[in-house]
């Protein structure tokens, strides 16, 4: 049997000097779909965070690959798409610049060869914004911001596909655009563990749910029958509409 692409085995962190992941056991197999699920503050963005290195893990151990995270260094094989941000901080940049820079890790000393830019192009005609390619990304839409940033990932051709809140904020139409794109890479044997604030387009896709509270797993398997189209009742997020909101865009995971 094949190493887990994620293991996470009584996963301790902080943010600050307060606790929020409290002991995570979390495993995620090659080809599943795994929604993280709880209300605001459960710890679920701090779980995903810590794995791909972007909050220290206090005791524990995660394994990407089968390899410990602190020695794993293929991040090409690993695609992220960031919560609460825009495609490009205020930055001037082009749709095709934003997305190119998920091809980095894969291109030779930083040059983008054809083969390359034929996977950033891939990746934008995924998300329905090939025609956009020339556009700046300070004229997109929020749900058009969140199709660039998914391209991003996919640009790198991830195995494994790290989602936060991907449906949160954007618009019914590029909320479908994004479940028939998840679809497609589910189709080729991608595996994907994602933030859900709603189950919504992409509940069709999803073989696990694993439901935090207070930085503890409560519930690990199908989706609760309770929840239904939502993550948890009473769930009060706050979707990121407000341009204050947003976080400079990261080309490397761990910058």
């Amino acid at each position: 049997m094949s190493e887990p692409v994620i293991s996470m085995r009584g996963v301790h962190a902080e943010l600050g000097s307060r606790p929020v992941l409290r002991g995570i056991d979390l495993t995620v197999d090659r080809g599943e779909v795994v929604a993280l699920l709880g209300a605001n503050g459960s710890g679920k963005s701090t779980a995903i965070r810590s794995v791909i290195g972007q909050v220290p893990v206090g005791a524990g151990e995660i394994r990407l690959f089968g390899t410990p995270r602190r020695r794993f260094r293929d991040w090409a094989r690993v695609g992220y798409v960031p919560q609460r941000t825009t495609a490009a901080g205020g930055v001037p940049a082009t749709v095709t610049e934003v997305v190119s820079s998920g091809r980095l890790s894969r291109a030779r000393f930083g040059v983008l060869r054809r083969t390359d830019r034929e996977a950033v192009r891939a990746a934008l005609e995924l998300v329905g914004m090939a025609d956009r390619a020339k556009d700046s990304v300070n004229a997109l839409s929020g749900g058009q911001h969140q199709r660039v940033l998914i391209a991003r990932a996919l640009a790198s051709e991830p195995e494994l596909l790290i989602m936060d809140e991907p449906m949160a904020g954007v618009d019914l139409a590029s909320q479908e655009v994004l479940a028939r794109t998840l679809e497609e890479q589910v189709s080729q044997g991608t595996t994907v563990l994602l933030v859900l604030h709603e189950l919504g387009p992409l509940e069709p896709l999803i073989d696990r749910a694993v439901v935090l509270r207070d930085g503890c797993v409560t519930h690990d398997g199908p989706p609760p029958r309770a929840v239904g189209q939502h993550a948890l009742p009473g769930h009060d997020h706050v979707h990121p509409h407000a341009a204050h909101d947003a976080e400079p865009i990261r080309t490397g995971l761990l910058s």
